[in-house]
């Protein structure tokens, strides 16, 4: 699989309301801060190259995505005002950007978030998602995958729904473990900010939106026979703004669906616990 993030189909989806919690990160008070971006810097300038890498080109990435990834400040920039803006165009053909930590920075369990304004239009998807550090050796799934926030546009009606998956080796693809959230009285993503988060932790994975907690995926969780990929070993973190998608229920841009299309980051940030000290034996 050439993707790394196939398509997943929420055959069993549970759609949660709750009252949704405001725009600050909702964290435990023995999470330790490790690692941020804050996007702060001049308008127009590119993402911090210390902190991301990009993936470049076209093809489809497995899901007959329509557009070309850059690393063009058309693409991916900071506004200036503490945001990072990862921007879809159509200019002779599609463009978009995916910024990755891989290389960078990858890590083994804790909590990562991100307070994010997605788009929303026909044939336009959103991701904030996590892939195994060992995606070069093991390949996918067996690295394994973390979706923490889709969102598949129109066509799937999901104004008001995160999409949040667990893909391993048996259980990716439309097979993957997922679950939604559904914002309450009619509100939607793409009106204003919400905090998406993952904590992570042996033998747990558990997705949050703003602070509400939706799935908890457990080794339980995944079909008998397979195997749990998701302890011990690092991952990293992918931003992207896809055009389209097949067999996803993303379709393709129409009539309806203007451009520029932007998701705007106010942060990423990575938690973890403190270790315990360990007690000197006494001689």
């Amino acid at each position: 699989m050439r993707s790394f993030r196939a398509f997943h189909v929420s055959s069993a989806a549970l759609l949660i309301c709750a009252i949704a919690s405001c725009c600050a990160a909702q964290t435990a008070p023995n999470w330790q801060l490790v690692w941020s971006d804050e996007f702060d810097g001049p308008a127009n300038s590119p993402p911090d190259s210390r902190k991301w890498n990009y993936d470049l080109g076209g093809g489809g990435f497995g899901n007959n995505e329509r557009e070309t990834y850059t690393k063009s400040t058309d693409n991916a920039f900071l506004d200036g005002s503490s945001h990072l803006i990862i921007r879809a165009l159509n200019n002779n053909g599609y463009t978009s950007a995916r910024l990755k930590t891989q290389g960078k920075y990858a890590f083994v369990y804790g909590r990562v978030e991100a307070r994010i304004k997605i788009p929303y239009a026909q044939g336009i998807w959103p991701a904030f998602w996590m892939l195994g550090a060992n995606i070069t050796t093991a390949g996918w799934p067996a690295c394994g995958e973390i979706d923490i926030m889709e969102n598949f546009g129109k066509q799937n009606n999901d104004a008001s729904t995160n999409h949040g998956t667990v893909h391993g080796p048996g259980y990716s693809g439309g097979s993957g473990i997922s679950k939604s959230y559904m914002l309450p009285s009619g509100q939607q993503f793409s009106d204003d900010f919400h905090t998406f988060s993952m904590e992570w932790g042996p033998g747990s994975i558990e997705l949050f939106v703003d602070g509400n907690s939706y799935s908890k995926v457990t080794p339980a969780s995944i079909p008998s026979g397979t195997q749990w990929v998701f302890d011990a070993h690092p991952m990293f973190v992918i931003l992207n703004v896809a055009v389209g998608g097949s067999p996803a229920p993303v379709g393709y841009p129409d009539a309806t669906t203007t451009f520029p299309q932007e998701m705007v980051v106010d942060y990423v940030r990575v938690y973890q616990q403190p270790q315990p000290h360990r007690r000197v034996p006494e001689h």
